[in-house]
């Protein structure tokens, strides 16, 4: 909602993990919306992944920069159509360092990776570490469509202790430093809570990454 009785506040949930709601502007984040759709167009589009194990992840993903696949990073899509992964916008890198300056107060190296999801009403993400890559820099969050619960958890396990906090369509969500290998996953995805004018269903995360390669 634009317009709130109670307005959300800026929230540090742990030590270099920060929850600014409401970061990106309408206009945005139709503006990522656009984007993200063109994105997830085939070669190199939007794929299911399958873990090692045989399982598939309930999110559908798009990369750009790197392709990640269970748990290494590529220059094609390995695990589907073979196609060189589509390029990474510098607009979107500096939108990545812009966040990154407006949470943590820090400056930060240049962005090369993101991971787009897709969340439909019954999509999950499992606990896990954003560990594949060589930097320490940020992982940036940004949310458009759905609400879901993030939840944010320690560096030691996948249980608790943990917070669980709500991401609405157009919040940042940034961690780094301390809370750079904290778990982290979506257990709920809330359906048909999307802006209506967005004219999206279901979530979209746009995940930004520094490689280190």
């Amino acid at each position: 909602m634009d317009a709130e009785l109670f307005p959300r506040e800026r929230t540090e949930v742990a030590p270099g993990a920060v929850h600014v709601p409401g970061w990106l502007d309408a206009e945005r984040r139709r503006e990522l919306l656009r984007a993200c759709r063109e994105w997830a167009r085939p070669p190199a589009g939007l794929r299911t992944v399958r873990t090692p194990g045989g399982g598939t992840m309930t999110a559908r993903q798009v990369c750009l920069g790197w392709h990640w696949y269970p748990y290494a990073y590529a220059r094609t899509v390995v695990d589907g159509d073979g196609s060189p992964v589509k390029p990474f916008p510098g607009w979107l890198g500096e939108l990545g360092r812009r966040a990154v300056r407006d949470a943590l107060g820090e400056p930060v190296e240049a962005y090369d990776i993101a991971l787009i999801n897709f969340y439909d009403a019954d999509a999950r993400m499992g606990m896990h570490r954003d560990s594949d890559e060589k930097s320490p820099a940020p992982v940036v969050s940004l949310s458009l469509g759905d609400t879901c619960v993030f939840r944010f958890g320690n560096t030691e396990t996948r249980t608790r202790p943990y917070t669980d906090v709500e991401l609405r369509s157009g919040d940042l969500f940034v961690f780094g430093g301390p809370s750079r290998l904290a778990y982290h996953g979506v257990p709920r995805v809330q359906p048909g809570t999307a802006p209506p004018e967005l004219g999206l269903t279901g979530r979209l995360n746009i995940t930004l990454r520094v490689s280190g390669r």
